[in-house]
């Protein structure tokens, strides 16, 4: 996609009317990152009890009293002291700057990722729309997907190390769907071979780390990811994708590693500290990528690395 010169009114309309459904979207995936993880964990849990009643003799536990979690309901809340949010109070980006950040019953602190994402959303969106114009409404879309998608496992994979496959499969086989339908400007054969090779790179990289190591370094969830990613950008853009997000991993890793050793030094104090693991997934600079390369291409993200691609192919020689 390439953003038009020259935004006329009727471009204006239609890229502030994307920006107002990223905000709603925005606010939908402060839910969906919040409940998703909940919701596996609930089921997981589920399972594993009726597996253990159906192989024992021992009576089912009784059902649990609390609301059905889902990503409907119940009604947002705030986590402090449980006041159910009113419509005025759960507007996209308004209701925040209106409370001024603060529950309006206990007057506790709303974390700022709530509002940052949905700015950030609309932002995306409306960039979306911008590049795409509005004559292309199903690219616009789909991009727009794709935004909030990515944003969505990036978060999720932040916060609990997980990839959900109800998110990673979605965006791999729309990403095939879009390219054959002429949505996301990404050939069938692209992204098909995207697809394939982002998720047998990583396998392969995952199972000769394991096999030399005898750890675990990468979860099945990144391979799915980068396939998804794949599809959709096409199998050109694996390399600059990888290249950006391992950069940046290892950049942001260096940084929070020493501040976990600092912090664990100090808590020591004089004794030995024996030092716990450390881990950072991989999964939110795949995605930091992807979006990247959406928005740059291929040799601007080169570009801002340090290297051309003409550098590269030196350096492969």
């Amino acid at each position: 996609m390439h953003l038009t010169v020259g935004i006329t009114a009727p471009d204006a309309d239609w890229i502030g009317a994307f920006a107002l459904l990223g905000l709603l979207i925005g606010s939908f995936l402060n839910v969906l990152v919040h409940r998703l993880p909940r919701m596996m964990e609930k089921q997981w849990q589920a399972e594993l009890a009726a597996a253990s009643a159906a192989s024992s003799d021992a009576p089912s536990a009784p059902e649990s009293s609390e609301p059905v979690l889902s990503l409907l309901g119940p009604r947002s809340h705030c986590p402090r002291c449980g006041h159910v949010l009113r419509w005025h109070e759960n507007v996209p980006l308004l209701s925040y700057l209106v409370l001024r950040g603060r529950c309006s019953a206990c007057h506790g602190a709303i974390g700022l990722r709530y509002p940052l994402v949905e700015l950030a959303t609309a932002l995306l969106f409306a960039w979306c729309a911008a590049q795409a114009g509005g004559s292309q409404w199903p690219m616009a879309l789909a991009w727009s997907g794709f935004c909030a998608v990515l944003l969505a496992l990036a978060l999720i994979d932040w916060d609990t190390h997980l990839l959900p496959d109800s998110l990673t499969q979605p965006l791999l086989w729309t990403g095939l769907s879009g390219a054959a339908l002429g949505w996301t400007g990404t050939s069938l054969p692209d992204a098909f071979w995207g697809a394939a090779i982002g998720y047998l790179s990583l396998w392969l990289l995952a199972n000769s780390f394991r096999w030399v190591t005898g750890r675990e370094g990468m979860g099945q969830g990144d391979f799915k990811l980068l396939a998804a990613l794949g599809a959709w950008l096409g199998w050109a853009a694996l390399p600059p994708l990888l290249l950006f997000a391992s950069s940046l991993g290892a950049l942001i890793g260096l940084l929070l590693l020493g501040l976990h050793r600092r912090a664990a030094a100090r808590i020591a104090g004089d004794e030995p500290a024996q030092e716990a693991p450390f881990y950072i997934p991989f999964g939110p600079f795949l995605a930091v990528a992807g979006l990247m390369l959406m928005a740059l291409g291929h040799e601007l993200v080169y570009a801002a690395l340090g290297l051309r691609l003409a550098d590269l192919m030196l350096m492969l020689k």
